[in-house]
C-alpha cells in the first residue's frame, strides 16, 4: 500500500479545508482511480510540526510557485520518494481551482511516481513514431472537465485504454468521465508530454486546441524532469 501524507504549508487555505480535501481526494483514488488503475493509497493530513514518516509520500499545499509558470508538479522528497506541490494562491491567480490541481498532481504522482514512464508508438515503418508520457490527467486536465467529491472539483483522468489504441476493445472508455473519444485524443485546454522518434528537441509538449494558456500549469515541470536521470534529479530538503 502507499501512504502519502497531505501538508498545508500555505496562508490561503486553513488546515480543515485541506483536512477536508484529503477526505474528498481519499474518495476519489479509492473509489474511482483504484478499480480502473489498479494502484491505491491511504492519504493522511498531517499537521504542522508533526515528525514526518520518511517512509511516505508526500503532497504539499504551498501558497506561490518555486517554478516559472507551474501550478503544480512533482518532484521527490529528501528520502528519494514521490513529493507533490500545489500551488494555491498561484493557480488561484490563474484562475483554476486549486482542489483540481491537488487532484491532478496526486493523480499523476501514483500514475508514474518518477515522471519516467511513456508509451511507445511506431509508425508503420517501425523505426520512426512518437512516445506518449505516461500523465493520467493532461489530456483532460481542464477544470470544466472534472467533477465533485464533496463540495471540492477535482480532476477528470483518462484510463489506460487511452494508451493502448491496438488493444482497444469495443465499447472501451477513455477517460473517467467519459469526454474522451479515443486513444491518444486531447481536450481543449489539454496536452501531454512527447518525444518524437528520430528526435533531436527531447520532451516537448503536444496541445490540444486552447490549450496555450496552460500548457505549463502542470506540465512544465514533469517535461523537465523527464531529461534527468533519476539518480541526478534535485531532492527535497523535506
Amino acid at each position: 500500500m502507499i501512504y502519502i501524507d497531505i501538508l498545508n504549508q500555505s496562508t490561503e487555505a486553513s488546515d480543515q479545508t485541506i483536512k477536508w480535501l484529503t477526505a474528498a481526494l481519499q474518495i476519489q483514488v479509492h473509489r474511482d482511480f483504484f478499480p480502473i488503475w489498479g494502484i491505491d493509497a491511504v492519504l493522511t493530513f498531517v499537521p504542522k510540526g508533526t515528525p514526518l514518516n520518511p517512509n511516505h509520500w508526500q503532497l504539499v499545499f504551498l501558497d506561490t510557485a518555486d517554478q516559472a509558470g507551474a501550478l503544480g508538479y512533482h518532484e521527490l522528497t529528501a528520502s528519494g520518494l514521490p513529493l507533490g506541490k500545489v500551488f494555491i494562491r498561484t493557480t488561484e491567480q490563474d484562475g483554476s481551482a486549486w482542489s483540481v490541481t491537488g487532484s491532478h498532481e496526486l493523480l499523476e504522482m501514483l500514475g508514474d511516481p518518477y515522471a519516467n514512464n511513456a508509451v511507445l508508438m511506431l509508425d508503420n515503418t517501425g523505426i520512426a513514431g512518437t512516445a506518449y508520457a505516461y500523465e493520467v490527467c493532461d489530456a483532460c486536465e481542464d477544470d470544466p472537465l472534472g467533477y465533485v467529491i464533496n463540495d471540492f472539483k477535482v480532476s477528470d483522468f483518462v484510463t489506460p485504454a487511452w494508451f493502448e489504441p491496438a488493444g482497444t476493445a469495443p465499447g472501451a472508455k477513455f477517460d473517467f468521465m467519459g469526454h474522451v473519444s479515443g486513444p491518444f485524443l486531447l481536450l481543449p485546454g489539454g496536452y501531454i508530454g512527447v518525444f518524437p522518434i528520430p528526435n533531436t528537441q527531447g520532451w516537448t509538449q503536444q496541445t490540444a486546441q486552447l490549450a496555450a494558456r496552460r500548457t505549463t500549469r502542470r506540465a512544465s515541470r514533469r517535461s523537465e524532469l523527464r531529461q534527468i536521470p533519476l539518480g541526478l534529479r534535485k531532492k527535497s530538503l523535506r
